[in-house]
């Protein structure tokens, strides 16, 4: 008896060390399998990655060894399988688009990228502009507002009517029945605010402004001044609504005359490009073109005609009241001490607004000289007889070799 119960108990132990061997052999297994689950999952994210690797790189392999397409321009669209180009070598043929291509697109003048061997339209590209051309744009607001104009309140008001309204609030004229001017023209002496009232214009109407200096409208080449015209007026086309300003249009837009001398030429073919874009513009529509000059005598009279611009506004010089009105606007921000408005409207009548400005800043200038952190009376008495000085001696000099 005793020694089957030890036989027993000896093999009751064995079965329990077996068992236990068991548990622990099944738990490695587990672990094992579960480090197995996680480097297979790792390894199906890597082989997704490296699929969308290989297929960009077929793509990128594809595009690189595609063949180069050549450019032409559209002359004219019948339908879809027959449009006639014009390629980059000259000759012009009949050719059919991609379906992917839109046939609205393919107007005349469009530039299009075309396959070599059968010359079929691919893709319609966008328009090259000239890098100058983009670079007119103001990107951002003016910050100026008519509140920082001083005097002036009658022409505020009559570019109000010509440009803001249009913009703003078409609908009045359809009312009534009538178009807006085409053109505001700007004129009168230099430095009485006629940019001053376009960028509150554009700051205004929240409009992108173009600007634009006549002169940077005369080229070298025969024909660039005329693209470059162009290009501009497709700029405004597109970021409608714009308000385009072209200043010192006298640069390109004086009295035609009779002469032999080939610049004078391309000026005059410059200024017709500029004629034709301003017959093609329409009067309601979301583009208001301002020029500016100081020589209105010296405009040709086509520019001038009913229909381009036909709404001139002159800038005069400010009033003895504007006068104070400026002052005030340009001195708001300076620390003054016994100033006397009185004696100060005596001396800065008959100034011009930018000499007005410029007075404040010399007036400024004068008290950092001394030391000072506030400006007096006799600050701005002095800045007076600095700047009229000056202007007199530059009238001299006009008047002796002008």
């Amino acid at each position: 008896m005793v020694d089957s119960s030890i036989k027993y108990r000896t093999k009751r132990l064995d079965e329990e060390d077996v068992y236990e061997n068991d548990v622990q052999y099944n738990d490695k297994i587990i672990e094992r399998l579960k480090l197995l689950e996680i480097q297979n999952r790792s390894f199906i994210t890597e082989k997704i990655r490296l699929e969308k690797e290989n297929e960009g790189l077929k793509k990128e392999l594809e595009r690189l060894n595609a063949p180069p397409l050549i450019t032409g321009v559209v002359v004219e669209a019948i339908d879809s399988s027959k449009i006639i180009i014009k390629s980059s070598s000259g000759p012009k043929f009949v050719v059919s688009a991609c379906s992917n291509v839109d046939l609205k697109d393919l107007t005349p003048g469009a530039l299009v990228a075309c396959n070599q061997r059968n010359l079929s339209i691919m893709e319609v590209l966008p328009s090259t502009k000239d890098p100058e051309v983009c670079g007119m744009e103001v990107l951002s607001k003016t910050g100026v507002t008519y509140f920082e104009i001083g005097g002036l309140r009658d022409q505020i008001n009559k570019i109000k009517e010509t440009v803001e309204l249009p913009l703003k609030r078409p609908e009045l004229f359809d009312k009534v029945g009538i178009e807006p001017p085409h053109g505001v023209l700007l004129h009168g002496p230099p430095g009485n605010g006629k940019t001053l009232i376009v960028k509150a214009v554009a700051n205004e109407t929240d409009s992108t402004f173009i600007r634009v200096v006549g002169s940077e409208f005369v080229r070298k080449y025969i024909g660039e001044g005329a693209r470059m015209v162009r290009e501009v007026f497709n700029l405004a086309r597109e970021k409608a609504p714009s308000i385009l300003f072209i200043d010192e249009i006298d640069a390109i837009g004086a009295r035609r005359v009779d002469t032999g001398i080939s610049g004078d030429r391309e000026v005059a073919r410059t200024m017709m490009q500029l004629l034709a874009e301003l017959d093609g513009f329409d009067p309601r529509g979301q583009v208001k073109i301002i020029g500016a000059t100081n020589r209105v005598d010296m405009l040709d009279p086509a520019l001038l005609r009913p229909g381009r611009f036909d709404r001139l506004i002159e800038i005069p010089p400010p009033t003895r009241e504007e006068c104070l009105d400026i002052f005030k606007i340009h001195s708001r921000h300076m620390n003054i001490k016994n100033l006397d408005y009185s004696e100060i409207i005596g001396l800065i009548d008959g100034l011009s607004g930018a000499e007005i400005r410029s007075l404040c800043t010399e007036a400024g200038m004068t008290a950092i000289r001394e030391e000072r952190d506030y400006v007096t009376s006799e600050d701005f008495k002095c800045s007076v007889s600095r700047i009229t000085s000056s202007e007199y001696q530059n009238n001299s000099l006009i008047g002796m070799y002008g």
